[in-house]
């Protein structure tokens, strides 16, 4: 099937995987601060609170996910959503977690839930967080920078399809795969896979739902934002980011 590491699943000739209901296969728990710039955010209105996602901290009081994040949510007074920054066992106070209350949701305006495009969103907060070893922001690449070689992706998506949410944040360092090589292995679906997105993944490693929204590094930059893809960690079908470089402009007009 392929899931939408989002939130809601497509429907085509293969069934999606959109980022929220599974996670990081194949993953390594995290250590405290290794990703200082990974997020969670929750719909504070379900109880108890339900996880929704993964975000990208941008700058104290910007955040970037993707759209189909945040699709059903009211952009301009969105006051059930609490994102967390800090955060490292969701189930566990560490003390290095802060809580900020979202206030406004841009999504890109040429985002399309069916086919993924322009899938990004820039979340702004209450008030800045107030950055430490534990919480600080992402680095930007420079407009339409390319990227191979490996990346790490991180998340508090589930361990497989279908499957169990970690209680630790997980990562997994995956293979960049060239968009040739990514629209080959996705056939019928290869179609969806557009300049603008990345993909990265291998047999056994990959991200999966409840990864969606989360960041994809590449040295010290972020490269992409967890969107879609066929099931996950499945050979042949690595999954498929939202390629940040991009989207720079966007970024910086709308932060």
């Amino acid at each position: 099937m392929v899931e939408c590491l989002n939130v809601v699943a497509a429907t085509s000739t293969m069934q999606e995987s959109n980022g929220s209901q599974n996670k990081i296969v194949g993953g390594t728990d995290a250590h405290p601060g290794q990703f200082p710039f990974q997020l969670g955010f929750y719909d504070g209105h379900t109880i108890p609170t339900e996880f929704v996602c993964g975000a990208i901290l941008y700058h104290n009081d910007t955040m970037i996910t993707s759209g189909g994040c945040v699709r059903y949510f009211n952009h301009d007074n969105p006051d059930s959503l609490v994102v967390v920054a800090g955060d490292l066992n969701l189930y566990l106070d560490e003390e290095t977690e802060q809580r900020r209350t979202v206030i406004r949701i841009i999504s890109h305006e040429g985002y399309n839930p069916e086919t993924h495009e322009n899938d990004i969103a820039l979340l702004k907060i209450d008030r800045p967080f107030d950055l430490n070893e534990y919480v600080s922001g992402v680095t930007l690449p420079d407009k339409l920078q390319s990227f191979s070689g490996n990346a790490f992706v991180s998340g508090w998506g589930t361990l497989s399809s279908g499957g169990y949410r970690p209680l630790v944040l997980q990562y997994v360092n995956v293979p960049i795969v060239s968009d040739e090589a990514c629209r080959s292995g996705y056939g019928d679906l290869a179609w969806k896979i557009k300049d603008y997105m990345i993909c990265a993944g291998e047999e056994g490693k990959g991200p999966c739902s409840g990864d969606g929204g989360g960041p994809m590094i590449c040295g010290d930059y972020l490269c992409g934002i967890t969107n879609w893809g066929y099931g996950c960690g499945l050979a042949g079908y690595p999954g498929v980011f939202t390629e940040v470089s991009y989207f720079v402009d966007w970024i910086q007009a709308n932060e």
